[in-house]
């Protein structure tokens, strides 16, 4: 690909970890790119300013869509439903079920599909992991294949869905974070959402795991 034509991508940016790693690894490759970031009535839209200050931060167009009203369709989970508290502890199959909001990535690949055709990038890209499969149905590669068969036949502009970190670690994603300069410091993790990670949820234990594995410091400040 030229860099008279870059090829175009647009990235579903939450401001966590993987999804600003895979922003800058986009950069990094001199694509056209374009972050799109959701309100679906998270607890954590504390997220939402930290995607913000990554896109500032690499002069990357963002655009929120407000799905707000679609949270009373999500059922009980503690992400989008305030009277259910989010699960302290370690990542296990059992607590974190709590946590998922069913088909989530579907809703929010669908509407990177439309603005994806509308602008006639190539891609979309989203940040799902090796982590994540064995409690986010919607984070599999049997999940991602399928749908992107979906995405390709959407439209007569091709477009096809790309998850470059299927196969890494958090602590690996973070360590190429750290390689390509992206701005960690800026991205926010906690479930529980506030002025500060809470350091008792699972995301934010496996935040600083990840910071760990990968011998960095972690710049993370934690109530």
């Amino acid at each position: 690909m030229s860099l008279e034509n870059p090829q175009s991508s647009i990235v579903l940016l939450s401001g966590g970890l993987d999804s600003t790693v895979l922003l800058a690894k986009l950069v990094a490759e001199k694509r056209r790119v374009l972050a799109l970031g959701i309100h679906y009535g998270q607890r954590h839209a504390r997220e939402i300013d930290a995607a913000r200050a990554v896109c500032s931060h690499y002069g990357v167009e963002y655009r929120l869509a407000d799905l707000r009203a679609v949270s009373a369709f999500f059922g009980k989970n503690s992400l989008t439903d305030s009277d259910i508290p989010v699960y302290e502890g370690a990542y296990n199959e059992d607590g974190m079920k709590n946590t998922v909001v069913p088909a989530r990535n579907l809703l929010l690949i669908s509407l990177a599909t439309s603005w994806a055709i509308a602008e006639k990038c190539d891609t979309i890209a989203y940040a799902a992991h090796g982590g994540d499969h064995a409690i986010y149905p919607d984070c599999r590669e049997e999940f991602a294949e399928k749908l992107d068969a979906v995405v390709r036949i959407s439209d007569w502009h091709p477009v096809r869905l790309e998850r470059p970190f299927v196969g890494m670690s958090k602590g690996e994603i973070v360590a190429l974070g750290a390689k390509l300069g992206a701005p960690l410091h800026l991205t926010w993790s906690c479930y529980n959402g506030g002025n500060a990670h809470c350091g008792k949820c699972a995301t934010c234990i496996e935040r600083a795991a990840a910071f760990r594995e990968a011998g960095l410091p972690d710049p993370t400040v934690y109530a």
